[in-house]
């Protein structure tokens, strides 16, 4: 019975050391081979008075098998009774070290192949390298040529010590390692007679034993944009957002986010062309939607479910990278990085430390050479969306293209602050209106609204109540939420208090413009801390209220709108408030709103006519 369950497993190491052949055999002797494909290859190698090579099942281009190396990834499916293969062949030259990345990126286990009478090489331990880097950690050795030295245990002993010491560095505990003749079948899909000194799994024992990864749709919604697709016929005017489901699933209805931009909107049909709508869409299908709401939406964005864990937004990233450029990486040269559909200009800012992928030795330098591993800054023109390694993998990997040419790439381990504000040769300009005329002419003054409160609480219901009813009566206004700011303004930051207090800043100089402008407004955020309500107070000056809405913890818990506090408790978000951060209740607030006792009309009205008097319309 065919399984659905599936499993890419790449076989990856030294040039020579026969990975082609062991998967050639094990294809053979697992009767996996299509009828009469064995005898033909036979053949024509007798044809063409060429000894028959197993590796020839898999090496399928001609240069090839002229001259017995793997140039590019040959990939084959495969079925035993537990799951299904996809067993990817990658290079072992160092020429073609890009071809190899390449194929591993796409497994989830991997099969390292060391020749017994050669034993671990540079590439052995390069490749194995990229497997950790590459955050692949089912890993089996096949230490492979067995019947040239004499199947003797004491070599097979030697090169396990030897590489295994060299994987405890990298974070890889090997779950196997196999003696193997991948030319006489030894350990491959049969238990080996002349080495009965081992007892563990053969090969096709150990791929079953492998785990399968979380299947991509049950994980967060990942949809990269592709394009937007406008129908000119005049009966048929529908927007398609376009491009592949990563991860996760989507149906008609849901509410969807898109990152950077953090523009919102619902699905309101799903599209595909020329067959029947589906249900849903699930990882790995290509997939078009129509929204109820008409944003702009543009290629580069990810489009998330709303009440998912979202992606990472920001422009600089700390990254391990490969380089396999014909030129040195540099500081300040542009280059291009691509993630998912995104494409952005990109410059090194800092080289952290060149590891040599052979020994582990660590260079300090501000350069990185072709077929060398790195840990480094890398600084974006303008932001996008990401998630980090070891998450969602087709969004926390990354190419960098140089010259047109695919140069680089490597996988997303940290996102950072930009660092780059320099306020120094910035001066202020005068205005050409001053705030009273500004007043004058609206008919009322700016007001900054600083409502403060526990997640939970009802801040932005409130504001938006009372932002709504200014508006009606012609009086300008605006909800600057916290929500809001922190996908764009201040999407770098994070949660500590250090990130908070940013946070408070950033969004006190907004609120200052936005009154001179002659806006209310109101400023919704949990902002825990007394001190930096008061540096917020001091710095807007005049027409700052604070309003403090007030609701206990076990309320505000119950409420739990966002599921903030459930992921909380379950240690998913740390450093949140009310729970492992405190809260500091105003000294001497404005107004205060008891959300448990009065509703949100009752809110609304307190609220406005407090404003109202303030801003002496």
């Amino acid at each position: 019975m065919q399984m659905e369950e599936l499993l890419n497993i790449v076989t990856v190491g030294h040039v020579d050391h026969g990975k082609s052949t062991v998967i050639g055999r094990l294809l053979a002797d697992a009767g996996a081979l299509p009828d009469g494909k064995l005898e033909a290859i036979k053949e024509n190698c007798k044809r063409n008075s060429k000894p028959f090579e197993y590796a020839f099942l898999l090496d399928a281009l001609k240069y090839e098998q002229a001259q017995g190396i793997t140039i590019d990834t040959a990939r084959c499916f495969f079925q035993t009774d537990k799951r299904n293969y996809i067993i990817i062949d990658a290079p072992g030259h160092i020429e073609f070290l890009k071809n190899m990345v390449t194929g591993a990126s796409r497994a989830e286990a991997a099969l390292l192949v060391i020749d017994a009478s050669h034993g671990v090489e540079e590439n052995t331990r390069r490749h194995g390298y990229f497997l950790s880097m590459l955050g692949i950690r089912q890993v089996s050795v096949l230490v492979n040529k067995m019947d040239i030295v004499d199947y003797r245990e004491e070599v097979f002993e030697s090169i396990k010590e030897e590489y295994k010491k060299f994987l405890k560095k990298i974070d890889i505990n090997p779950q196997t390692f196999i003696p193997v003749s991948g030319m006489e079948g030894d350990n491959i899909a049969i238990s080996s007679e002349r080495m009965s000194w081992y007892q563990g799994p053969t090969v096709l024992e150990q791929m079953d034993a492998f785990k399968a990864v979380p299947e991509p749709e049950n994980m967060p919604f990942r949809m990269p944009v592709q394009g937007v697709y406008k129908f000119t016929e005049s009966n048929d005017n529908r927007r398609i957002i376009a491009g592949t489901v990563d991860a996760g699933k989507i149906k008609e209805g849901a509410s969807v986010t898109f990152y950077p931009s953090g523009k919102k909107t619902k699905v309101k049909t799903l599209e595909v062309f020329n067959a029947p709508k589906p249900k849903q869409f699930t990882a790995g299908q290509a997939a078009g939607f129509t929204m109820t709401e008409e944003i702009f939406v543009k290629r580069g964005e990810i489009a998330c479910i709303s009440e998912e864990d979202a992606p990472n937004v920001g422009v600089r990233l700390k990254v391990n990278l490969f380089w396999l450029g014909k030129e040195n990486l540099k500081l300040d040269k542009p280059y291009y990085l691509k993630c998912g559909t995104a494409k952005v200009e990109m410059r090194l800012e800092s080289v952290e430390r060149v590891v040599n992928a052979s020994d582990l030795s660590c260079l300090m330098r501000q350069y990185v050479e072709k077929n060398e591993v790195a840990e480094c800054i890398l600084k974006l023109d303008r932001p996008i969306a990401f998630d980090l390694a070891g998450s969602i993998e087709a969004t926390s990997r990354f190419v960098i293209v140089d010259d047109y040419e695919i140069a680089g790439g490597g996988i997303i381990t940290e996102a950072l602050k930009d660092l780059d504000y320099d306020h120094k040769n910035i001066r202020w300009s005068g205005d050409a209106m001053t705030e009273a005329e500004r007043s004058k002419m609206l008919g009322n003054s700016g007001l900054v609204v600083w409502m403060t409160g526990l997640s939970g609480a009802g801040k932005t219901t409130t504001a938006q109540e009372a932002e709504r009813r200014l508006i009606a009566k012609g009086i300008p206004a605006y909800v600057l939420d916290g929500d809001k700011l922190r996908h764009g303004l201040n999407n770098d930051l994070g949660f500590s208090d250090e990130d908070r207090k940013e946070n408070i800043r950033r969004t006190t100089e907004v609120a200052k413009l936005f009154k001179d402008a002659g806006m209310v407004t109101f400023v919704t955020l949990i902002s825990p801390f007394e001190e930096a309500r008061q540096k917020a107070r001091n710095s807007i000056g005049d027409n700052f209220m604070e309003v403090y809405v007030k609701a206990d913890l076990e309320t505000c818990q119950k409420r739990d709108p966002k599921k903030l506090y459930e992921k909380a408790r379950k240690g998913e978000i740390r450093s949140f408030t009310g729970i492992d951060s405190k809260y500091e209740v105003p000294k001497n607030p404005d107004l205060v709103l008891d959300t448990q006792l009065w509703n949100e009309e009752e809110c609304a009205e307190a609220l406005i006519g407090a404003v109202m008097a303030k801003i002496k319309r």
